[in-house]
């Protein structure tokens, strides 16, 4: 696979020519958050795929797969059933007078709400935008093997690459917003699409069970895992696709209200086939590896290159590459498009916005350093996200009678919460834990995610407050 850095180098400069290409149609800050509300069908279940299938897929995805067996294969469930829903509330989305997940929130339940969904929306994304960069100086570390980019002390080197990688996603999304994003990721869907059905059907056939068996631990449907666990696992990702800003900025941008309920649709089949399919390539590479990988979270890209032909693993390459680039850009126009509409006042011109995704891009890169676990950072982005926001935007579209005060105070004890039981958990061990041990292995998703609904019930109950703006949310 000698050529194969040069391929994924001419993949990321045609989608750079391609970028710069779009990036003339970009006339107003609503061209560049929302491709002036233009999207087809095709290309809006394009970028809903490719923007939903990053890092969390095929890094912690298959991370986890290889670490616990079979039991992976029900990973996919939590994304699919959530897509199904968003189908179901894509059309009213998309007739609302809105760019953002936040300034929906503000439009039903006032300014409160659109700025603490701004911040909780800009804390979680952060953190998932810096997490793609390193899974892009993963990719590149294997791509170029002879190259030493590491710095720092001996004892805690840190490298170049995921610098390298960030400039480029900054520099991208800064090129055309929604329009370049939007078009590449019908790109790299298809690029991922043929890379990861190819290279699994590939393995398929190459498999031989006598010599190649799956260990036995692998084999148990409900693994080493408890009910709790399994809701530690499954519950943030289904609050974050719910909610998820990214998705619904796509809803916003569709020619019509139909286009954005068939598109929906259209994407949870692709969602179903390319998620089970990624975790088949990690059981795949847990049985027909010769020797484990230093990090379990790169199975994928370590099978890539060990174990299929050269043609086909630079696909897959290509196709990690795709994931990685379609999802990075995605949050960060996110972050820009909520920095800008939600916390400065308007979306103010194409040329603020740039500025926004250039330095937003470049506070997710000092997070970069901060943690190497993939699957971890992700559930605790995903969690942060999911309890604040989510069940504010659930009233917002489906509970009319819900008021603004208890729907603010909701999110507010959400978001604390889920912060306290994360640092509690976190704490050095002492004599006398703050928490039960039995409490230890609970997730902040469910206690905060409790805790939001709760004080949402109790404060509609005792104390309602004014009604909000009542804009109709329906569709």
């Amino acid at each position: 696979m000698e050529y194969t850095p040069y391929v994924v180098l001419a993949f990321l400069l045609a989608m750079t020519v391609l970028g710069a290409w779009h990036a003339r149609r970009v006339k107003s800050a609503d061209d560049f958050a929302l491709a002036g509300r233009g999207l087809s069908g095709w290309v809006l279940c394009g970028t809903l795929i490719a923007t939903w299938i990053g890092t969390g897929s095929i890094f912690s995805n298959a991370e986890f797969t290889y670490d616990n067996g079979i039991v992976g294969l029900f990973l996919p469930i939590s994304g699919a059933v959530g897509m199904l829903f968003l189908a179901w509330v894509a059309p009213r989305v998309r007739n609302l007078p809105a760019a953002s997940v936040p300034q929906i929130l503000g439009l039903r339940f006032g300014k409160p709400a659109q700025k603490l969904g701004a911040v909780a929306l800009l804390g979680a994304y952060l953190i998932i935008i810096s997490y793609q960069y390193r899974a892009g100086a993963a990719v590149a570390e294997r791509l170029f093997p002879g190259m030493d980019l590491s710095f720092g002390e001996p004892e805690n080197p840190q490298s170049w690459w995921p610098i390298l990688f960030a400039v480029f996603v900054i520099l991208y999304t800064a090129l055309a917003g929604m329009v370049s994003v939007a078009i590449t990721d019908v790109a790299n869907g298809v690029v991922m699409t043929i890379g990861i059905l190819f290279g699994l059907g590939l393995l398929f056939m190459d498999w031989d069970p006598v010599t190649q068996p799956m260990p036995e631990t692998h084999l148990r449907i409900a693994g080493a895992l408890t009910g709790i666990k399994w809701i530690n696992i499954m519950l943030p990702s289904f609050l974050l696709i719910l909610g998820d800003a990214n998705l619904m900025q796509r809803f916003l941008a569709a020619k019509s209200p139909a286009t954005a309920k068939r598109a929906a649709l259209g994407a949870f089949v692709g969602l179903v086939i390319l998620e089970s399919a990624i975790i088949g390539l990690a059981l795949m590479g847990k049985m027909m590896l010769p020797e484990a990988p230093e990090n379990t979270a790169h199975v994928i890209i370590d099978t890539a290159f060990q174990l299929m032909p050269a043609v086909i693993g630079t696909l897959l390459a290509a196709a990690v590459v795709a994931i990685i680039i379609s999802t990075a850009d995605s949050f960060l126009l996110a972050c820009s498009t909520t920095a800008a509409t939600d916390l400065g006042g308007g979306m103010t011109t194409p040329r603020k916005q740039r500025v926004l995704v250039i330095v937003l891009g470049l506070v997710a890169l000092g997070l970069a350093f901060a943690s190497k676990k993939f699957f971890d950072v992700a559930l605790y982005a995903y969690t942060l996200y999911g309890v604040t926001i989510t069940p504010a935007m659930i009233c917002a579209l489906l509970l009319p009678k819900i008021r603004p005060r208890a729907v603010v105070c909701g999110m507010s004890a959400g978001l604390v919460f889920a912060l306290i039981w994360k640092a509690l958990i976190d704490l050095p061990p002492i004599d006398s834990p703050i928490l039960p041990t039995a409490m230890l292995d609970i997730d902040a998703v469910l206690p905060a995610l409790l805790v939001n609904v709760l004080t949402i019930v109790l404060v509609q109950r005792f104390a309602p407050g004014k009604a909000g703006p009542g804009v109709k949310m329906s569709g």
